[in-house]
């Protein structure tokens, strides 16, 4: 029956850094994005946006690609017919809580000082998980979430970001998301199949990072854009994946390869 749905993770994947949708990773301009978008809708392949993004970010974007739907938070919450429907995903998350607690995020914040810090800017309106950014080890975090009581919990690395937003670290700063466990992209891809009716060889996932990456379990192919072989940590989960393909292109121009893979035969190459 061929690719009927095409789940896409937004930033450093569909667009660069900047959240540009016309630019190449040297900052020219391009079109090959938007051909490709305009082949996807004609096809009439549905278009779902999986971000760590909140859910009224997410609305938004939608309405400006021509989304069928989104997941936002990293999994967390999956929306529908232009977030009128939509579902939140607790995963462990325990029944008396409605979100992850403050005094954690402080204690979490103060034991890495002027190497982890809340992202203010993307933090208001998150409904379920907490995002942070800077330079910690995931596996050590998560080895002190158990020791401290808190085992469904879990913090996940999302992304590189710009060296400008933490000019005082030392290391190159990363997106993290502080989630509950059985929250993911790939849980949420899992749910929206099943909502459709469709089966996972009739989706592709597109994305730069082990967070996206998750989406392969669910999905027939996973391709991930150029950009997201500089993270090491994607890179040795690599082989735990026998459906994952590598564009030559970075965000932009590989997304657009990806994209034109999920197309009917024959289709062309530019709209």
């Amino acid at each position: 029956m061929g690719i009927r749905v095409v789940y896409t993770d937004l930033d450093g994947t569909m667009v660069g850094p900047s959240g540009c949708f016309f630019q190449n990773e040297d900052h020219s301009t391009t079109l090959d994005p938007a051909h490709a978008l305009i082949g996807l809708h004609r096809a009439g392949i549905a278009l779902v946006l999986v971000s760590g993004r909140t859910r009224p970010q997410l609305v938004e974007a939608s309405a400006i690609f021509g989304a069928d739907g989104f997941i936002a938070e990293l999994g967390a919450i999956v929306g529908w017919d232009h977030g009128r429907g939509s579902r939140i995903l607790r995963g462990a998350m325990p029944d008396d809580l409605d979100r992850i607690p403050d005094p954690l995020l402080t204690a979490l914040i103060e034991r890495y000082p002027g190497r982890l810090e809340a992202y203010r800017l993307w933090h208001p309106g998150r409904e379920v998980d907490v995002m942070l950014r800077g330079n910690i080890e995931v596996a050590e975090v998560n080895a002190w979430l158990v020791a401290e009581g808190f085992d469904w919990l879990t913090i996940r690395d999302n992304g590189i970001i710009s060296r400008a937003v933490m000019p005082t670290l030392d290391d190159v700063p990363h997106i993290y998301h502080l989630v509950p466990e059985g929250v993911s992209k790939g849980a949420a891809v899992a749910f929206d199949l099943a909502r459709r009716g469709l089966r996972p060889e009739q989706a592709i996932a597109i994305g730069d990072s082990a967070s996206d990456l998750v989406m392969a379990g669910q999905v027939g192919r996973m391709h991930l854009v150029a950009n997201a072989l500089r993270h090491s940590d994607l890179v040795a989960l690599l082989p735990g994946y026998d459906n994952v393909v590598v564009e030559d292109g970075g965000f932009g121009s590989g997304w657009a390869s990806a994209v034109r893979s999920a197309l009917p035969t024959a289709w062309p190459a530019t709209i």
